[in-house]
């Protein structure tokens, strides 16, 4: 080797080391936090309400109150039929986001809601006095921007034991989102470190991205660096360390270097794909059908339907659902219920599952369907069991498109490309382990997780403490010369 090669190769691996060292004492405090904050999210998830949840206390609609048919449907996404406060209303969603809801009696925009229905609904819906109920904008439960087309909330305070908390749409009136004082507790030490949560930080969305990238990127060096010298100062062969030991480490380095050696790749894949949680650059964004295309996928709303018929035919609904989504072919009935029920538009008949919706190949142009299968369990590329059955229609366009749809009303519930799956791949099914063989069995899963979560707390407690040491050594002892050999 040429002395120049020589000197380059030694300031590369002494910079690993200064690396590795000096970032590595507040990667470590990260990886100790992710790492424990990950186990508590395996028992307590952040706090959610299905959309099964959020139906449960809507009141049945009033047929006898419904003497107006729905209003033009030309510019709409979806038209719900549904209860406020006693009265059947009509909530109309546009194509761009925006709501209206009319009184399906007198077709006259009804008043939003206010704290007094707020008070009634929570109270309806969790059993329980309503202690007080206040407007909020924003707060550590509902900082997501999937709430924002329901702020302001209102924030109910339950008499329970649960210490519920439940929020209510001013939009919709329906619940959104509920709390008990368990989840509260175990979520600021699962959920809010895990992802970085904290309501000053979530609410600005670009913010919290760059805050997760800054902070993950020199945790991934220091990782990278360290499973480096990791193998660097291993010796497995005859020319071994003082009394045939492998590393030269002692005490707390020695449990730093070992989990490292066991752990790194798996650990480091953890790291790295958190990171790509946030999608840096936005590389995995993948495509999107042309918007000509989408518009005449949802084609135009139908003629209006006999009330008097649908009535006879939804019987005790809470919900009556038309939707452009699927083209607006098809009533759901209680679509967010246990047990929904699909009707033909054009004759209310029952509707049967669509097993080749061929309309969908509009979405993908220039491209050809190659295969439609219908999944009734979860595989590698869709891992949701809420979600199913679904119809998957693969594609033989440049992007190698595959469109996942809802059987029943034929809406497409997700599009993937090559991109999209290389994301799967190496975010979700490397940071979640998702796996269908591995989900399959619960505690194996959880056994897998925490198997990995103990070694990662090994490796980021023992650094805390190497790393703590180092920096409480008296200044008067001086520099401590690093070479390859050896982290001091």
């Amino acid at each position: 080797m040429r002395r120049s090669d020589a000197s380059w190769g030694r300031a590369a691996v002494r910079f690993a080391f200064l690396v590795h060292r000096w970032a590595g004492i507040a990667a470590c405090l990260f990886f100790a936090m992710w790492f424990a904050s990950g186990l508590v999210m395996i028992y307590v998830p952040y706090p959610a309400l299905t959309p099964a949840q959020m139906a449960a206390g809507v009141e049945p609609i009033d047929w006898g109150g419904v003497e107006r048919p729905p209003p033009d449907g030309a510019t709409a996404r979806r038209i719900t039929l549904e209860m406020r406060d006693g009265v059947p209303v009509w909530r109309i969603e546009g194509a761009g986001g925006e709501t209206q809801v009319r009184s399906a009696r007198t077709g006259a925009r009804v008043a939003p809601v206010d704290a007094a229905y707020a008070r009634r609904v929570a109270a309806r819906f969790a059993g329980a006095p309503v202690v007080a109920v206040a407007p909020i904008g924003h707060d550590q439960w509902t900082v997501a921007g999937g709430f924002d087309r329901h702020r302001p909330l209102w924030k109910a305070t339950l008499a329970d034991a649960a210490g519920t908390e439940l929020y209510v749409s001013s939009l919709t009136g329906q619940p959104v989102q509920r709390t008990t004082r368990t989840q509260r507790i175990w979520n600021w030490l699962g959920s809010v470190p895990h992802w970085l949560y904290p309501t000053i930080l979530r609410r600005d969305g670009g913010l919290w991205r760059q805050v997760v990238m800054w902070v993950s990127g020199p945790c991934i060096a220091v990782a990278l660096t360290g499973m480096w010298i990791g193998i660097l100062r291993m010796r497995l062969g005859r020319r071994r360390y003082r009394g045939g030991r492998v590393t030269p480490y002692r005490g707390w380095m020695v449990w730093h270097h070992v989990s490292g050696l066991l752990g790194g790749v798996l650990l480091t894949g953890w790291i790295v794909s958190g990171w790509l949680s946030v999608d840096p650059g936005r590389v995995f964004a993948g495509g999107t059908a042309p918007v000509a295309a989408m518009r005449a996928y949802a084609g135009q709303a139908g003629e209006p339907v006999a009330l008097d018929r649908l009535a006879a035919m939804a019987g005790p609904a809470r919900s009556v659902v038309w939707s452009g989504d699927g083209g607006w072919r098809r009533i759901a009935i209680d679509p967010a219920g246990p047990h929904p029920r699909w009707l033909e538009q054009a004759t209310l008949a029952p509707a049967a599952p669509i097993d080749r919706p061929d309309a969908a190949a509009m979405l993908v142009p220039g491209g050809h369907v190659t295969g439609v299968a219908r999944l009734e369990r979860p595989d590698f590329y869709w891992a949701n069991p809420a979600r199913l059955p679904v119809v998957r229609m693969r594609f033989d366009d440049g992007a190698a498109t595959w469109l996942y749809l809802d059987p029943m009303s034929g809406a497409v519930v997700e599009r993937q490309d090559r991109v999209r799956r290389a994301y799967r791949w190496a975010y979700t099914l490397l940071h979640t382990w998702d796996w269908p063989w591995l989900t399959a069995w619960r505690p194996g899963w959880t056994a897998w997780m925490w198997l990995w979560s103990i070694a990662g707390l090994i490796l980021s407690v023992s650094g805390v403490v190497v790393g703590w040491r180092r920096l409480s050594r008296p200044a008067s002892r001086g520099r401590v010369k690093t070479s390859p050999s050896g982290l001091a």
